[in-house]
């Protein structure tokens, strides 16, 4: 199967799931605009908040099912671009067909990117400021700190005997490579390459760490 019959599969399943209910009846263009405008321009991680906020507020509606959000978001990963923007343009469409769709789109975009003009300019103006150098220095660290304190937690279980001397000689190389330097893609290309000559790691079961149980005899049948 190929993309383009992938993308047709979904295309043709938010069609079928757009007819199926005549939503365009029931959702106010105003509504829907304050809806999407208030759920994407609030979060803060990436446009998969946003996608959960706008999937519970349009079930809790009743404009939308579960199964509808999911072709929405497989057809939003599909498209080339932002994925909320593109969810929030297809999810437009499946409640009030084009007319949703530019208003969707604007509600999600609009908003979000007078805040960060403002936010752009605001920032220029006050950079040169001791106190806003120091805070922008303090937010850096602590994002630094939260992204190795996630690698850490990935990483953890597979530093146990001799795969801690492999990651440490794969983080070296890395390392290495990095102040050599090479992109980040490429040093994963060559990762994934020298990959494809290693054994791979025991990766940890949830069974592990677990006292074992002794069962005698007799006492199942």
């Amino acid at each position: 199967m190929t993309l383009e019959d992938n993308r047709g599969g979904l295309c043709a399943a938010l069609c079928e799931s757009r007819t199926s209910g005549n939503m365009s009846r029931v959702t106010p263009l105003g509504q829907l605009g304050w809806i999407v405008a208030r759920d994407v321009n609030r979060t803060v991680g990436g446009g998969y908040a946003a996608m959960e906020l706008l999937r519970r507020t349009f079930v809790a509606r009743g404009w939308m099912t579960g199964a509808t959000h999911g072709v929405i978001v497989a057809v939003s990963r599909l498209t080339p671009g932002t994925n909320v923007l593109a969810y929030c343009t297809a999810a437009g469409w499946r409640l009030r067909g084009w007319r949703g769709s530019a208003v969707a789109l604007a509600a999600a975009s609009i908003p979000s990117s007078i805040i960060i003009f403002l936010m752009s300019a605001a920032l220029v103006r006050v950079a040169a400021y001791r106190a806003v150098q120091a805070g922008l220095a303090v937010g850096m660290l602590v994002a630094c700190v939260l992204l190795f304190a996630a690698a850490w937690s990935l990483l953890e279980p597979y530093i146990k005997g001799r795969a801690r001397i492999r990651v440490v000689a794969m983080l070296a190389c890395a390392l290495a490579l990095y102040f050599v330097g090479l992109t980040p893609v490429r040093i994963l290309l060559i990762a994934a390459v020298v990959g494809l000559f290693i054994r791979p790691m025991h990766e940890p079961s949830h069974e592990e760490g677990r006292p074992k149980t002794h069962t005698t005899a007799g006492t199942s049948r």
